[in-house]
């Protein structure tokens, strides 16, 4: 799975147009249930944020690229959970997981639509609670309302954290 990571990172490099598209569908696969417990792929959306800060690539399309996509796998995720109900629980790879759903609904049980928010930055719960939202109904406008507020929030960290992080090497790689 490194070598692919590290495959994805240099091509975003030295394809730079490819950046927002690479990172909607990586930011997709990360929020899309079922596709998220496969794919870990929040450490290479850091490393592309790493590539901003010498200003290889342009922070605002890849952002919104990475909040639409991560948006959109979670409304895919709530529709799956309302249209199916408690039948998800039985499908791959939750399946192979049986702790993930119940520890999902419980938790949109406790926190309600703030538990959109608090889920997006959680792996784990990252897939599920969108899946626990759908189960139990939660009204379509809040939950969306949520899902790409904190989309938009979430990609921006997760740049903002591989630009920080790069800076911060720079600055050590300078003082030494």
């Amino acid at each position: 799975m490194e070598d692919v990571a590290r495959s994805l990172v240099d091509f975003v490099r030295d394809h730079q147009v490819w950046a927002a598209p690479v990172v909607l569908l990586l930011a997709f696969g990360e929020s899309i249930a079922f596709i998220s417990l496969l794919i870990p792929a929040w450490g290479i959306l850091v490393a592309i944020g790493a590539m901003m800060g010498p200003g290889q690539i342009n922070f605002w399309p890849v952002w919104l690229a990475g909040a639409v996509g991560a948006a959109l796998g979670d409304w895919v995720s709530y529709w799956i959970g309302f249209t199916f109900k408690d039948q998800v629980a039985s499908i791959w790879p939750l399946s192979r997981h049986p702790n993930l759903l119940p520890r999902g609904i419980a938790f949109v049980e406790k926190w309600g639509v703030p538990s959109i928010y608090i889920g997006r930055f959680f792996g784990p719960l990252r897939a599920t609670v969108p899946l626990a939202a759908g189960i139990f109904e939660m009204p379509s406008l809040r939950f969306q309302f949520a899902n790409w507020t904190s989309a938009l929030i979430w990609s921006a960290v997760l740049l903002f954290f591989g630009d920080l992080t790069s800076q911060f090497i720079q600055w050590l790689w300078r003082a030494t």
